[in-house]
């Protein structure tokens, strides 16, 4: 049954719902789809808000906020993280926001994860923008390694793409994170006009400081819906220009569901990798589901259908009830995003309010 659309946040309306079809569907645990595919990857996207403004995800003035009560608490998203792991058959757990440091709580709720799914990996994406403060007790708390944000090692360039001058806070993040064993670390960098000429030197300096380095295609999540596909530079671009002066030698991907293609860098053991999201989709392997700051399932990235978790968490749902809810999002998504068709329409919420 649909239900109204998220009103009050701020955010442009999506379709919630409340259950899915289950018809056809075999009886089995894990999160299937029609096409085959199962849910292992769980996103949890904890807050909208962000300490940067980078050009391509947020707009200057940032995301409309999230009304605190519609968040959900650290026992809620440790109650859904252990639905994922133990009825649902997810094996790795990712925290993502908008930017999750920016949750003061954020401690707690990798405590309360870890306290409940012992032995899973529970990864960050970052920014990294205060993480040396934090590093250390994150890693205590049960974190297992982060992945950082990071476009450009100019600080000019770096200021110029986020709107803010925290290029230092970030490579201090980087390294406390080093420190504290939250490894590996990777970095990720959107592939944009803006970035390319500074590729080189990113990859040069990750090579330098022992940290795996991944670009990837720009997809069309801009707060500003000012992504274009003909604007857009591929992964082909992409390797021209570092191999101008690195030897790269293809080596395929770790895993049929991992999304970035790996190439060897002048015959070592250190890897670049390309996630090219638009130009070599990777949909048909697609192993991830996500939830959202306010509690909602997003079985796809690109999809504007959202089923509400939080409200059968508050409304006395048992965890059977929430599992077989989750089941229906799964078994109801869609082949993949189709950026490169005709009639494709990007989703009305951006990559910051819904998490990466």
């Amino acid at each position: 049954m649909t239900v109204s659309s998220i009103v009050g946040l701020g955010f442009p309306s999506i379709t919630r719902s409340e259950g899915h079809s289950l018809d056809g569907r075999p009886d089995v645990p894990v999160l299937l789809d029609r096409f085959g595919r199962v849910g292992r990857d769980l996103r949890v996207s904890i807050t909208e808000k962000c300490s940067l403004r980078c050009t391509y995800c947020m707009p200057e003035e940032g995301l409309p906020a999230i009304p605190s009560a519609d968040l959900l608490t650290p026992a809620e998203i440790a109650r859904v993280v252990a639905v994922a792991v133990h009825r649902l058959g997810v094996h790795e757990v990712r925290f993502t926001g908008g930017e999750p440091l920016m949750r003061a709580d954020l401690v707690e709720i990798i405590e309360q994860c870890s306290a409940l799914v012992p032995g899973i990996p529970l990864a960050m994406t970052t920014n990294a923008v205060g993480l040396e403060h934090r590093a250390q007790k994150l890693a205590a708390a049960g974190l297992t390694r982060v992945n950082v944000s990071l476009d450009s090692i100019d600080r000019a360039h770096f200021a110029e793409l986020t709107r803010r001058d925290r290029l230092p806070s970030v490579l201090a993040g980087i390294r406390a994170a080093k420190r504290a064993g939250l490894t590996p670390v990777k970095v990720n960098a959107v592939l944009m006009p803006e970035t390319l000429h500074g590729a080189a030197d990113l990859l040069a300096w990750c090579l330098e400081e022992g940290v795996a380095l991944r670009f990837i295609e720009q997809m069309p999540l801009d707060a500003d819906h000012e992504w274009a596909r003909a604007d857009m530079l591929d992964a082909a671009r992409l390797l021209d220009v570092l191999s101008a002066r690195f030897d790269l030698r293809a080596v395929g991907r770790e895993d049929p569901s991992a999304p970035a293609e790996q190439w060897a860098v002048n015959g070592t053991e250190h890897t670049v990798g390309i996630i090219a999201s638009v130009t070599r989709s990777f949909c048909s392997d697609c192993d991830r589901t996500r939830l959202t700051a306010e509690g909602t399932i997003r079985s796809c990235l690109f999809s504007d259908h959202e089923t509400d978790v939080r409200a059968a968490l508050r409304g006395g749902a048992s965890d059977d009830d929430i599992a077989q809810l989750w089941r229906g999002a799964m078994w109801n998504k869609w082949a993949g995003h189709g950026i490169d068709a005709a009639d494709f329409v990007p989703p009305a919420r951006s990559m910051g309010a819904i998490g990466g």
